[in-house]
């Protein structure tokens, strides 16, 4: 039997597939989870998560993150890598990644929706120069400026009331008569002084230079046009619901006219032992509760079908030894001393990260007399005291400051961060210490072909914000390109504290990508996306 057999295998790591980890592998099945691009899913872009069961308040990313630990603890097993396609033929199904092929017995879809763009004029072009899709990542780019969010639903009566901590006012353009979500969360945006809700109100189009500057919207019942200017710059945030991630099974025939996946009420589809939780169902209700609830359903009826296919076949795969004390009430915590800067948690993450590590490390600190630079160096001279394997250099440099660069066997690695790398920056920081010390994140043959054949010089700067959820797969992506290929320079900014490249390169979103000085993108993207753009 190949160790790359499980018991089922779950496509997406959101709320839905981590759930149904935690029911499948508390019942003793071995169960992986994969995921293209950060396990806890579209809820982790939340900033407040207020009406789940149970819990008063918590972040999206705390909530998603508590989930995937307690999948982790029952033993499910994760993988970060692109499903291709998946063979349902047979009793063994074959799930193909792009770190190569997955044998189960049943499949769970869980991929999720990501937002949807309208697609009116000027839309695509202003997407990162005004026009955006994340208030929690890109808010912060409009204090005091004017803000329209365009949607009717939930996540546009929710954001917006968000919004107005930054923004001077915003407006909603909702084409219905009405927002349609709950009206407890419709009131909010109408009782909040700095909000005006416009109703049957569509967006013509958007238009500018560098930067928004123009929208034209009109009324759908009257055919009455308005217009707004500003020549600093405005913003357009989009809420205007969710497309389904279910292209691998688009050929499958079992996707409606909106490409989302039928199923019956067990959550099961048409194709023999595969099921589909979450977003990607055709449902009237896309939350977290009713996410968890189909990702239940799915996992106890694909219990049945995987028992009924072990006995047929007469085939058990191994489930892994599950960690102590799961399943007893909490969530079991590895006992580690806070000391400094750094948590209980962070400590665990870094001394599994430091055990690994091959290659010792150097941290050049360049500083200045400011107050930046002297966390920054607070910051790395904590991390040095806690491994023998990362020394400490500090540099005074009025120029570079603040600013830490990565070097292993007294050569720079092409990795460097400027700011201090915490908030959500923090793990990719560390990631990006392990790549280059070895053996690094996994990747597959081909990808590492095609980082290894790059010959010209590419010099990437990345735009991040700590706060932002989406900036830290990009930056994980372009710095482990980086490390395995010396032609690439891996430059990330914290863009709070340099108001200059906000500026030249007309930054209202976040992550943006600059690809040596003139390519300007933007938005989360994977190590195959990148290297799409290098090759490009």
């Amino acid at each position: 039997m190949s160790k790359n057999m499980y018991d089922a295998v779950i496509v997406g790591g959101g709320p839905a597939g981590l759930t149904a980890a935690i029911y499948l592998a508390r019942a003793y099945y071995r169960v992986l989870v994969i995921e293209k691009e950060k396990f806890g899913g579209q809820i982790t872009l939340t900033a407040e998560v207020v009406n789940y069961p149970g819990i008063e308040h918590i972040s999206g990313a705390k909530l998603g993150e508590q989930m995937r630990k307690q999948a982790q603890n029952f033993g499910a097993e994760f993988l970060l890598a692109t499903v291709n396609s998946i063979d349902m033929d047979g009793d063994i199904k074959k799930v193909h990644t792009s770190k190569g092929d997955i044998e189960c017995f049943g499949v769970i879809l869980a991929t999720g929706a990501s937002p949807r763009m309208i697609g009116f004029e000027g839309e695509a072009k202003f997407k990162g120069h005004g026009v955006a899709y994340c208030a929690t990542c890109d808010g912060e780019f409009f204090k005091g400026k004017e803000v329209f969010v365009v949607g009717g639903g939930f996540a546009a009566a929710e954001e917006s009331v968000f919004l107005t901590k930054y923004a001077k006012h915003v407006t909603i353009l909702i084409r219905e008569p009405d927002f349609t979500c709950a009206k407890t969360t419709a009131q909010h945006a109408y009782d909040n002084e700095k909000i005006t809700v416009l109703t049957h109100t569509e967006v013509v189009k958007v238009e500018g230079g560098d930067v928004l500057e123009r929208i034209v919207y009109k009324n759908n019942q009257t055919g009455k046009e308005e217009v707004f200017e500003d020549k600093e710059g405005f913003g357009v945030f989009v809420f205007a619901g969710y497309e389904p991630a279910t292209s691998i099974v688009k050929d499958f025939g079992i996707l409606d006219e909106r490409g989302y996946v039928i199923t019956d009420a067990s959550k099961k589809t048409a194709i023999e032992g595969l099921y589909a939780a979450g977003d990607v169902c055709i449902k009237p209700l896309r939350q977290v509760v009713t996410t968890v609830g189909d990702a239940g359903i799915a996992a106890t009826e694909l219990e049945k079908y995987i028992a009924a296919m072990e006995k047929k076949t007469g085939i058990k795969p191994v489930v892994p030894i599950r960690q102590s004390g799961a399943g007893k009430g909490n969530l079991p915590k590895e006992e580690v001393k806070e000391e400094g800067l750094f948590s209980s948690d962070m400590l665990a993450q870094l001394n599994t990260v430091f055990g690994k590590m091959e290659k010792n490390i150097l941290l050049k600190v360049y500083v200045k007399d400011d107050d930046v630079s002297k966390e920054l160096l607070s910051y790395m001279n904590e991390l040095g005291k806690l491994t023998d394997k990362i020394s400490i250099e500090e540099i005074k440099d009025e120029q570079k400051a603040p600013l830490v660069e990565i070097y292993k066997d007294g050569e720079y690695s092409g990795l460097a961060f400027h700011g201090v790398p915490g908030g959500h920056e923090f793990t990719s920081f560390i990631l990006g210490i392990y790549n280059v010390s070895g053996p690094g994140q996994g990747l597959s043959d081909d990808i590492r072909e095609k980082i290894l054949e790059i010959k010209n010089k590419v010099s990437f700067k990345i735009l991040v914000s700590l706060s932002c959820t989406m900036c830290p797969d990009l930056v994980v992506a372009v710095q482990r390109i980086a490390s395995l290929n010396k032609n690439i320079d891996a430059q990330v900014y914290d863009i709070n504290h340099f108001g200059d490249l906000r500026e030249k390169y007309h930054v209202m979103s976040v992550p943006c990508m600059v690809i040596n000085e003139d390519k300007v993108l933007f938005g989360k993207k994977n190590i195959e996306e990148v290297l799409d753009y290098i090759n490009k």
